[in-house]
């Protein structure tokens, strides 16, 4: 089933013909500055299904809607608080993700069969350019999860979506090419549904930008019973074992802030000057190793809150294995 059309530049024309896709039932992988993401109609039940067929994503794990604006929120969510209004305005478009009652044209088969639904705005201009033409000639959504088999590293560019799903894709699939990810790790997703909101997932907005924002200080602990994506304790793994914080053998693939110098008969993968550039090349060093046959990755993991909480997150998936 290889032979998915290629889109090196995303022209007007380019994402015209990717909504056309999308609105016929097909399925495109586009870029986010999250991670690049495999769309399908919101709506169709049969697109959304293929969606799990290419990533072997377990059945009843929900996936996130993708909108174009805040003006489409009352659409697909019921029973708004203020609270994730203000985050909207806030924080849409950009790489947070709020989870809020489901409306009725929301289906369980987006769901997992949960009352909620996760919905988002993203800020990559291609990506809000599809979803918009879309919504124009088809009256609904995006739905997309990671454009990457379930539970491997998320792809942060068009080669790595190629890579991982070209051998599942049909020749009506397609894959729009925008470049690397902006940020390279998956979006916060928020808990919108109780009396305050609730983090699920770190990601690039932080806790506390939402806290002041709100005026409010959030519980650290998560007490939801909301499945969410990437809530599996196993995720975004390479086929190296990923070991953290541990002095690396030789031989082994090595990840660590530039500050921290390489030890003898190491591979140093990366070196980061910062946790941003941490974060945005993470999961393609990840790739690099598996394509270099590196069977372990040590990582140092960097250290405070906001992003690097977010990269801790991944990785301490990562490192329980796929």
């Amino acid at each position: 089933m290889n032979n998915s059309p290629f889109t090196s530049k995303c022209t007007a024309k380019a994402i015209r013909e990717a909504a056309l896709a999308l609105n016929a039932g097909h399925l495109v992988a586009f870029p986010t500055e999250t991670v690049y993401g495999l769309g399908g109609d919101a709506r169709n039940p049969e697109a959304v299904n293929r969606i799990y067929e290419v990533k072997g994503r377990p059945p009843g794990h929900p996936l996130i809607v993708h909108i174009s604006s805040i003006n489409q929120l009352d659409k697909w969510a019921v029973e708004i608080p203020e609270f994730a209004v203000q985050l909207a305005r806030k924080f849409w478009p950009g790489p947070m993700t709020l989870i809020l009652k489901k409306s009725n044209i929301v289906g369980d088969f987006i769901t997992g069969g949960q009352d909620t639904v996760g919905l988002r705005v993203p800020s990559d201009p291609i990506a809000l350019a599809l979803i918009t033409e879309f919504e124009k000639i088809s009256n609904s959504a995006i739905a997309a999860p990671s454009a990457n088999r379930f539970g491997q590293v998320s792809p942060t560019s068009s080669s790595d979506v190629q890579e991982e799903l070209g051998n599942f894709l049909g020749a009506d699939d397609q894959i729009l090419d925008g470049g690397i990810s902006k940020i390279g790790i998956e979006s916060t997703i928020v808990d919108c549904t109780g009396i305050e909101p609730l983090i699920l997932r770190p990601g690039a907005v932080t806790k506390s930008e939402i806290e002041e924002t709100l005026g409010i200080v959030l519980s650290t602990k998560i007490t939801s019973e909301t499945k969410f994506s990437g809530s599996f304790e196993k995720h975004y793994a390479p086929n190296a074992k990923v070991v953290l914080d541990v002095d690396p053998a030789d031989e082994d693939g090595y990840i660590a802030i530039d500050s921290i110098p390489t030890p003898v008969n190491v591979i140093r993968l990366a070196a980061p000057r910062n946790v941003q550039e941490f974060a945005k090349n993470l999961y393609s060093t990840l790739r690099e190793a598996d394509n270099r046959g590196i069977k372990v990755v040590v990582v140092v993991q960097p250290q405070g809150d906001g992003l690097a909480e977010a990269i801790r997150d991944r990785l301490s998936k990562a490192a329980k294995g796929r």
